[in-house]
């Protein structure tokens, strides 16, 4: 028996992030499409390169993106919106850009106008992922037409390099069951997306590919009897088509969905072995002796080195038996690219971790002792077994004085002294605003002199008191501008915070962070999640100095800003050697402290962001309740301690709530503020069926792409709300930070929000 080693996807951005400054040039317009595209094609020969020397017998292709693989999906298939103002599913470059990130309304480099700007795709998370993709758009009357070039492109490139790659596809249903239907089921388009899928898989086939890797997440998800029909008929199309099939699943179990999978003609199936270990002898007890078995064995989503000896331990009598495929979890798209250009990390850390170059490592490991047998690789099954042992007993992980702050947490903790409806009069007392107030959700610009001054101050070449003069000097430019233009309730830009995890990650015990650990979030936004290693204290306030200059500054109230626990959590890289509640309490405790200390302080209004609650809601509906259930007992734990006149905010966004609301509203915000522009304020039909009581900020200004909205846009969406919700509930802000844009496109914006607001109270 065989075993060989198989990457399902490779991190994108390169190990520098290459990706998102090549992106960035060509956005701003100081590179050309040509060169764009040489710096992609670089990164793709670099990374094919790199997994086979590292021991990857399957190598991907069509797995690199320049925005979202999903996206690319949408492309390939000619589902391309009226609205971007092209022919019937034409596919350049800058209409891939517009799905992606909207439209100015400038003529665009495909030639066309788009008058006053073009809104971009939706863009939510990728099953429970911390990774964002563009919501597919469907309409009714729409004709697809393929657009296969870059996937055959892609999978001629690695052959000109004499790389023989497995080309990875989105599977047609599970890019139906993300898609959004305009007046029309995103399923009644199947045929015709099964017949293009079948164009491109012939295509493949005479390129010369002998297998396709084809994605089916939505497999590990509770199908209903549409979906499941889908799947059936798909696959009996498609594996007529051409090149064998490896039908892939990940982030969870099949359990139900199992027989169906198994009964789909494919030539292979890949099972996650890391998020559903306990699938793997329902799999081998079912799968045919025929099917080709990819068991992802190393965890794709998180950096803990694996503990080789237990793996093998699994998978020996497995290989003893049939060929089987080793492979992560999942695309390792969710990690860092190299744990070696790490230079500052505490050694005893660094053992501990693995990012995707030592992962395809370890798999490399993982083969040669079954393949050779493990004296083969006996010093490095040494060098994991010590490395788990080390992890196992450390002293830096476990601390007593967490264990027992843990222990004293008591029901009273857990909620506000009265309900909401007597909260409201006593803070509408204390804080008098207008109708409609307006607000701003937290962070302004990070401008290239913020970057460069953070970096010089990193790299001791700025010292910490003129760092902080610049900081406070920022700081008071961005109040007096919010004065200027009428906002109702500042906030103080935090222009002295990195990332708003990270900030408050370095200031909180059981935490370590990286140099270059950065994953994509969306496009050209990258990310360096904490590690969340050990027990989670906070040693000393956090934001109460910078609170307390801006509020000097200024009559009016400014918000104190926070990152909630769950968003810590649920954005952090996990330690895995204890359940996810109990690290999430650790850090919500924490939070509760900033929090009575910020109203110590005089703070009256308090916004603690839970960005991430829903992307954390298990796949599986059955779980859902459970961790419902921790997420808002985490939140109110941080929350509760203050009196009632201190006002809780919260936010979050790009997410589907509607299944949800029963959860929202009992983590008791006073004002929860949510993304819905894109959407057109649609999210808030559910909050009127819900009867939310509290008030709500529903964005009006999606700050995730360059345009500008203008004032009657965003009355008008705001008008739209007030068809939901009565305006007594109504809060006027955008739908994010404003951390990633340009102050030339958030001055405009802003004046125009609150030119909107003026208009509504005047009406």
């Amino acid at each position: 028996m065989t075993v060989t080693v198989a990457t399902l996807g490779f991190p994108r951005i390169g190990p520098k992030r290459e990706l998102k400054f090549a992106l960035e040039q060509h956005w701003a317009g100081k590179s050309s499409e040509a060169e764009l595209l040489d710096a992609a094609a670089a990164l793709r020969t670099a990374a094919w390169a790199r997994q086979q020397a590292l021991g990857a017998d399957w190598l991907p292709s069509n797995d690199f993106s320049l925005y979202d693989h999903v996206l690319d999906t949408s492309v390939m298939l000619g589902a391309i919106p009226q609205r971007y103002g092209v022919a019937e599913g034409e596919a350049t470059l800058s209409t891939y850009f517009a799905m992606a990130r909207g439209t100015t309304g400038a003529t665009e480099s495909c030639g066309h106008n788009h008058g006053a700007g073009q809104t971009a795709l939706e863009m939510t998370k990728w099953f429970d992922t911390n990774y964002h993709y563009m919501v597919p758009e469907l309409t009714a009357g729409q004709r697809l037409t393929l657009n296969a070039s870059k996937i055959v492109a892609e999978y001629r490139e690695a052959k000109a390099l004499g790389l023989e790659t497995r080309p990875v596809l989105l599977g047609p249903v599970t890019w139906l069951t993300l898609a959004k239907g305009r007046d029309v089921d995103p399923f009644d388009f199947l045929d015709e997306v099964l017949g293009l899928y079948a164009v491109v898989l012939s295509h493949l086939k005479h390129a010369g590919a002998e297998w396709v890797q084809i994605d089916e997440p939505c497999l590990v998800l509770d199908l209903n009897d549409i979906q499941r029909a889908a799947l059936t008929r798909a696959y009996a199309r498609l594996a007529r088509s051409g090149p064998q099939l490896m039908l892939t699943t990940y982030f969870g179990a099949l359990d139900d969905n199992l027989n169906l999978a198994l009964s789909l003609p494919v030539a292979g199936l890949h099972v996650d072995l890391v998020r559903a270990p306990q699938q793997i002898d329902a799999v081998l007890a079912k799968a045919p002796a025929t099917l080709l078995l990819s068991l992802g064995v190393i965890d794709g989503r998180n950096i803990w080195r694996a503990d080789l000896d237990a793996i093998l331990a699994r998978v020996a009598p497995i290989a003893a038996k049939r060929d089987i495929i080793l492979a992560p979890s999942c695309s390792l798209l969710h990690t860092p690219v190299d744990l070696a250009l790490e230079r500052k990390l505490d050694p005893e850390v660094v053992q501990w971790l693995a990012f995707a170059v030592q992962k395809v490592e370890e798999l490399a490991i993982l083969k040669r002792a079954l393949n050779e047998g493990q004296a083969s690789v006996q010093d490095a099954l040494a060098q994991s077994a010590q490395a788990a042992a080390a992890r196992r007993t450390s002293s830096r992980i476990h601390d007593p004085a967490v264990a027992e702050r843990m222990r004293a947490i008591t029901p009273d903790m857990l909620a506000r002294k009265t309900p909401y409806g007597d909260r409201r009069q006593i803070q509408e007392a204390a804080l008098p605003l207008p109708a409609y107030p307006t607000t701003t959700i937290g962070s302004f610009p990070q401008t290239g002199e913020v970057r460069h001054a953070r970096a010089e101050h990193g790299r001791g070449n700025l010292d910490t008191v003129a760092y902080g003069r610049f900081l406070r000097e920022e700081t008071e430019r961005a109040i007096r501008w919010q004065e200027e233009i009428g906002l109702d309730m500042l906030v103080h830009g935090e222009f002295e915070r990195n990332d708003m995890v990270q900030y408050f990650g370095e200031q909180l015990s059981g935490f370590a962070f990286t140099v270059s650990g950065w994953v994509q979030s969306y496009g050209s936004r990258c990310v360096r999640p904490p590690i969340l290693y050990g027990d989670v204290s906070r040693p000393k306030p956090m934001t109460v100095d910078w609170w307390l200059y801006a509020q000097s500054l200024t009559e009016k109230p400014v918000k104190g800003m926070l990152t909630g626990p769950v968003t810590i959590l649920n954005w952090s890289f996990v330690r895995d050697d204890q359940p996810r509640e109990a690290s999430c309490r650790q850090i919500a405790l924490a939070i509760r402290d900033e929090v009575v200390d910020l109203e110590a302080a005089g703070a009256q209004a308090i916004q603690i962001d839970e960005a991430a609650l829903r992307e954390g809601l298990p796949l599986r509906q059955r779980d859902w309740q459970h961790y419902l259930d921790w997420a808002v007992e985490c939140f109110r734990l941080g929350a509760s301690g203050v009196a009632d006149a201190t006002q809780i905010h919260t936010h979050m966004c790009y997410s589907e709530f509607n299944d949800i609301l029963p959860s929202i509203g009992a983590m008791d915000a006073d004002v929860l503020s949510i993304e819905t522009a894109r959407s057109q304020m649609e999210l808030l039909a559910a909050f009127a069926d819900y009867r939310y009581p509290n008030a709500i900020g529903p964005g009006v200004y999606d700050i995730h792409a360059p345009r500008v909205p203008t004032t009657d846009e965003m009355v008008t969406l705001m008008r739209l709300a007030g068809q939901h919700l009565p305006p007594r509930q109504l809060w006027v802000n955008p739908d994010c930070g404003l951390k990633t844009r340009k102050w030339e496109e958030v001055r405009p914006a802003l004046v125009a929000m609150v030119e909107a607001a003026r208009a509504l109270r005047a009406a």
